[in-house]
């Protein structure tokens, strides 16, 4: 690739554009993910729990955890790319780390496997 083909609009090269704001939206999404399992466990396995997520009766304990977790995941959104902003992350752990979040977020809303953890 030559150097101009590299450059952007307003002559930037595009190699040294931040990619902290990237970044902290895909492990903003892990974390998100994350939150909705470990509460939707939480919410599972303890009655107490699972009565204070209930925001709603009508769907019971996921409209807390799923309002908790969009608050969480947009918090924490927020936070990482107001800290990440003019840096360069490395994405591969980024993404990886991103990744094993998504991995217990799902693991902790799929029956079975709550359903092992909790030893029913």
């Amino acid at each position: 690739m030559s150097m101009s083909q590299s450059r952007g609009r307003l002559g930037a090269d595009v190699d040294s554009l931040p990619n902290g704001p990237g970044g902290a939206a895909i492990l903003a999404a892990g974390i998100g993910c994350a939150a909705m399992g470990i509460l939707a466990f939480a919410g599972d396995a303890s009655d107490a729990i699972g009565k204070a997520l209930n925001v709603y009766n009508p769907v019971g304990t996921l409209s807390g955890v799923s309002t908790l977790a969009i608050v969480i995941w947009l918090a924490s959104w927020f936070a990482l790319s107001r800290l990440w902003a003019e840096r360069t992350v490395p994405m591969v752990r980024v993404n990886v780390a991103a990744f094993a979040l998504l991995a217990v977020g799902f693991l902790l809303t799929f029956p079975p496997f709550m359903d092992l953890l909790q030893g029913k």
